[in-house]
């Protein structure tokens, strides 16, 4: 079974699909690993710690993926469209794909498969139960955006983040705000916490509350009865009474603050507007705001991909994939989920590729097979 790592040629990435440390535990898999040249050195991973780990380095993308039974990649593969190379043409047909594909975002990449009969698995989809918790790219991508998001915020603050006591008077703390208390939330409220600022967290889902309060920060509640949550422990999207009295309190809780963290994100739609231009104006000069859905719209109006800029003394963060401006460890967090999902495809005792069709996290992550769109209520026959 020949196994073709991917370079990720999308903009902003950093991230590669396979470290040294998983190409050896897929090689005891039974997978012959081709590795394309320089597809870890932005994420500090050299092509001799792959071919030391038992991978073969391949010059091009053509060479990568020639009778490649299963293909990694972090992104979906590129096209045309994209202004580079066409790699969904260079997938061997028939392959197994995985991948964060995006296929609400680019549901143009499911024909493109389909021509390709590609078997192609969106790791995001991965459904949130206990034993799929190894597998959960979201999961582990999110966690360090949280992070990330909190050190970009302290970066672009121009003030101190503690409390500190001099003998020239005491310097207050910054408060910070954290609209969405999920996985990227509730990281960035243990970080912006070690970081001794003040956190008040903000999120549609009651059952969020606990998880907050036990981090140490505040949550802030709007006074209406209506669940947020939807299945899986998402977020859904509110009524239009909701919205009203939610835009209301976030516009009361950001004239107090001097950081916002927005991490809000519904699946499959656009995110949620909860900052509004005229809430950044009723800011402090110097306040920051970081938007982490900026690639699905944004949470704050004014915000623009891949840039930082400033609105009536305001400064919005709009950087692109913050979890890849870790690359190192979000590459071997992301690659030790590829393993493990690998894992449930390969029958051990043959070493060969194996897919229980009847596997609820198969069922959940499949988008195409054999020349269609995978349909879980019929399944493979």
């Amino acid at each position: 079974m020949k196994l073709a790592v991917l370079k990720e040629r999308r903009l902003y990435e950093g991230r590669v699909a396979a470290t040294p440390e998983t190409v050896k535990k897929l090689i005891a898999l039974g997978f012959s690993i081709v590795v394309e040249k320089g597809a870890g050195n932005m994420s500090h991973f050299s092509d001799e710690a792959y071919e030391t780990a038992g991978a073969k380095i391949a010059p091009t993308p053509q060479k990568t993926l020639e009778g490649a039974s299963v293909v990694l990649k972090v992104q979906a593969p590129m096209t045309k469209m994209d202004g580079g190379e066409d790699e969904v043409k260079l997938l061997p047909e028939g392959a197994l794909l995985l991948g964060i594909l995006q296929p609400y975002a680019k549901p143009e990449l499911i024909e493109a498969y389909n021509n390709r009969k590609v078997t192609a698995f969106a790791l995001e989809r991965i459904p949130r139960i206990t034993r799929a918790q190894a597998m959960d790219v979201l999961s582990s991508q999110s966690n360090l955006a949280g992070y990330r998001a909190v050190i970009e915020a302290s970066y672009t603050f121009e003030r101190a983040f503690p409390m500190m006591m001099t003998a020239a008077g005491t310097i207050a703390p910054a408060r910070v705000l954290i609209l969405g208390a999920g996985v990227a939330g509730l990281q960035a409220v243990a970080t912006a916490k070690r970081l001794g600022a003040i956190v008040s967290v903000f999120d549609v889902r009651a059952a969020a509350k606990e998880q907050v309060e036990s981090l140490g920060a505040t949550f802030v509640e709007v006074d209406f009865q209506e669940s947020g949550e939807a299945t899986g422990g998402y977020a859904k999207e509110m009524s239009e009474d909701y919205k009203l009295r939610q835009a209301a309190k976030i516009k009361e809780v950001l004239q107090k603050s001097d950081i916002a963290i927005t991490t809000a994100l519904i699946p499959g739609k656009p995110a949620p507007r909860l900052i509004t231009a005229d809430m950044v104006a009723g800011m402090k000069q110097g306040s920051v705001v970081v938007d982490l859905a900026v690639e699905s719209g944004g949470n704050c109006e004014g915000s623009v991909l891949g840039e930082v800029v400033e609105k009536n003394g305001v400064k919005i963060v709009g950087y692109a994939n913050m979890a890849g401006r870790i690359p190192t460890d979000a590459s071997a967090v992301y690659a030790r989920n590829l393993l493990h999902l690998l894992t449930l495809c390969v029958d051990k005792d043959s070493k060969s590729l194996k897919i229980n069709w009847d596997d609820e996290i198969i069922r959940a992550i499949a988008l195409t097979h054999e020349g269609k769109a995978f349909q879980p209520e019929k399944g493979v026959s």
